[in-house]
């Protein structure tokens, strides 16, 4: 349980990016007057397909990128309690994708069960997989085994199809142990056509700069891992990096905030912004705190007004339209091809 000095330093740190990225000295626009120019109005819900589940902070890696700030010294968790709220999530609307998330999320100790309980519901798990963590310890050693088993998809993480890349990334020797991790996956039947056991791949950029194409940096992906690896996967989803924690940290240690930003503002997509994942998602907290994206709930921005602030309360009338809150780091999913869980919108 978190002690209320970590709550407050938590939240504190979320406001004070708040603060930053919403400053009214800040040159670039606001999302919501480039909705308004656009003709789109105010961003709405379209309905509710995905419950995406944040499981807890603590990770074996400690990615540069993370806009999660996750890490192996973090402690948060969600409890056995929230799970079962958002079990009952499951039974109240007919999601169709539960995508479990952290931190790892293969660290929790209830995650297993919480894999089992959902596909028991009949529900599409997704769980996003560092890779690195089936090799940390041998209790996840069998991880490519149970995912075979519940048909999970797995979503897996690898900055580069070159060691270097990778480990300035994530640190020293990932990219070696993601390979590895990457043929137990495929030892199982993962990435292999007809299996039905989808691999699936996430790409973020380096440094201050948007994506390329995906469906190029797919190709380019399959080529060298087939080549120099034997890895087969099945897509690959390139997704842009959001001014948030650690990113956003970086920028601003590296001068490159407001280059960074003004490259979201000019890429902003009129046509990106009916595909973003806020429109089908309801994302939750491992605290059970309700948020419309994985990035809202990072900088801790509630949810529109009259909506239930915590799964235990979930109401689905409440929700399926609801306005979405919206912020300037929301030009980060709708440049370009767009962004979202899934990679490009467009």
């Amino acid at each position: 349980m978190k002690t209320l000095a970590s709550t407050h330093h938590a939240f504190s740190a979320a406001q004070r990016q708040v603060d930053l990225l919403e400053d009214p000295a800040n040159d670039a626009p606001h999302f919501a007057d480039r909705l308004r120019d656009a003709g789109l109005g105010t961003l709405t819900a379209t309905g509710l397909d995905t419950l995406q589940v944040n499981l807890g902070k603590m990770c074996n890696q400690t990615c540069v990128h993370c806009h999660v700030d996750a890490g192996p010294d973090r402690k948060e968790r969600m409890s056995h309690a929230i799970m079962e709220d958002c079990l009952l999530a499951l039974d109240r609307h007919p999601f169709k994708t539960v995508d479990m998330t952290g931190g790892a999320p293969e660290m929790h100790p209830d995650f297993r069960w919480f894999v089992e309980q959902c596909k028991a519901k009949g529900v599409h798990v997704m769980v996003r997989c560092n890779l690195t963590i089936i090799l940390a310890n041998k209790k996840y050693h069998d991880l490519p085994e149970f995912f075979r088993t519940h048909a999970v998809e797995v979503v897996c993480s690898l900055p580069f199809y070159t060691a270097d890349r990778t480990d300035r990334q994530r640190g020293e020797g990932v990219f070696e142990s993601s390979i590895k991790a990457l043929r137990m996956l495929n030892a199982v039947g993962y990435g292999e056509e007809g299996s039905g056991l989808v691999l699936n791949m996430v790409y973020n950029p380096a440094g201050a700069f948007l994506p390329g194409s995906q469906a190029g940096l797919e190709t380019q992906f399959k080529q060298v891992l087939l080549r120099d690896h034997g890895i087969h996967f099945n897509k690959l989803f390139a997704i842009t990096n959001l001014p948030i924690s650690r990113f956003l940290d970086y920028l601003m240690k590296s001068g490159n905030y407001e280059g960074y930003m003004e490259k979201l503002v000019s890429a902003f997509n009129p046509v990106a912004v009916e595909g973003v994942m806020c429109r089908t998602m309801l994302s939750v907290s491992y605290d059970g705190r309700i948020y419309d994206c994985d990035f809202n709930q990072m900088l801790e921005l509630p949810l529109s007004n009259g909506s239930p602030g915590h799964i235990g309360d979930f109401a689905p009338a409440a929700l399926l339209d609801r306005v979405i809150t919206v912020g300037r780091h929301c030009f980060g999913c709708t440049a370009g091809a767009g962004s979202s869980c899934g990679g490009a919108v467009v």
